[in-house]
């Protein structure tokens, strides 16, 4: 496969050349394209494209990954995807890659992971798309090369899958001899850390992560990567429904406006 690997820590961070070098190593077509810097939280952000609007871009090898297009982007991992897509890159990548993320994406806020929305915007564009993730700081972290090679590993079963599949694989920083089964799971209703007002002045706040100390299900994936699990999740992107009742209050408008 031609696989887009970015990330929203920059195209130098060590999780992206884990992944990155993964892949490369099985025998895929790689190039990464990345954020020019951080660009952590950003979800599926992809800033304006107006009219008149350009993005700028380098090239930037990578030592190590002599196989491997680099480029750093001015934009965040959402409009990485995009460009490539589109084609600005070569070919289109038949599957995009993001991470590794340091920090655990786990439970409902994922939807604002930079992250996940490189992948998500894969889903969005017709493409398949994995995500993945390591606890800890990026600092502290040891073990890298385990949470890529995993990804690279879960990758395989996606061609099988329905276009516009999302994997979301949440690993813990562990030895793979120290790992627990690979679970799957549902997305748990907080993650491994939980956004929080830390102080509050004069036209500012300041907010920050503490940790997460709600007890959760067992069977959810922030519960399960705590227990030393690398966990799956499937994430599907933006989907249209009908909810109960609305169809007829949306008639019942209509009937009052004529």
């Amino acid at each position: 496969m031609r696989v887009l690997v970015t990330n929203d820590d920059g195209l130098h961070a060590p999780g992206l050349f884990a992944l990155a070098s993964a892949l490369d190593r099985a025998g895929h077509d790689v190039i990464a394209i990345a954020p020019e810097g951080d660009r952590s939280g950003s979800g599926t952000a992809i800033g304006n494209l107006g009219e008149g609007s350009t993005i700028r871009y380098r090239e930037m090898p990578l030592a190590g990954l002599d196989r491997v297009e680099s480029i750093e982007l001015d934009g965040p991992p959402a409009l990485c995807v995009f460009a490539a897509h589109l084609g600005a890159f070569g070919a289109p990548p038949d599957l995009v890659a993001s991470g590794v993320n340091p920090g655990l994406n786990t439970g409902r806020v994922t939807l604002h992971s930079g992250t996940v929305g490189g992948a998500l915007t894969a889903a969005n564009l017709g493409m398949r798309g994995v995500a993945v993730s390591i606890a800890g700081h990026e600092a502290s972290i040891v073990h890298w090369e385990v949470a890529a090679e995993l990804a690279a590993r879960v990758a395989e079963w996606l061609p099988t899958a329905e276009v516009k599949t999302v994997i979301n694989l949440s690993v813990p920083d562990l030895a793979e001899d120290e790992l627990g089964e690979l679970r799957w799971a549902r997305l748990a209703p907080l993650g491994a850390v939980r956004a929080e007002v830390l102080d509050r002045t004069v036209e500012r706040i300041e907010l920050g992560f503490v940790p997460t100390e709600n007890e959760l299900p067992e069977d959810t994936d922030t519960a399960l990567a705590a227990a030393g699990h690398p966990v799956v999740t499937a994430l599907t992107g933006v989907t249209g429904h009908e909810p109960d009742g609305l169809v007829d209050h949306l008639r019942d408008i209509d009937r009052s406006r004529r």
